[in-house]
């Protein structure tokens, strides 16, 4: 198994951009409704997972993470339906 410097990991930032991209290729010039709600349920969840799972499960150490307090942590998780111990 190979370790992963940092410098050999493309930004985040690219990823959402070429995700984006098909979106709105997908799209085939039809406008979306509500964008920013949509963009934020779809890649919320996945963020609140890996990062729960990442931290071992540990609720205050994601919440630390994330920029959040752990009771907004556990509002979006509720929210979500996303349970912490199922990770």
């Amino acid at each position: 198994m190979s370790a992963y410097k940092i410098s050999d990991i493309k930004p985040l930032n690219h990823s959402v951009a070429e995700c984006l991209d098909d979106y709105f290729r997908a799209l085939n010039g039809h406008a979306p409704k509500n964008l920013y709600d949509t963009i934020l349920d779809q890649v919320e969840p996945p963020l609140l997972r890996a990062t729960l799972k990442y931290c071992d499960g540990n609720q205050s150490k994601a919440a630390e993470m994330l920029g959040l307090n752990r009771a907004t942590l556990r509002k979006k998780l509720k929210q979500y339906k996303i349970k912490p111990t199922a990770l």
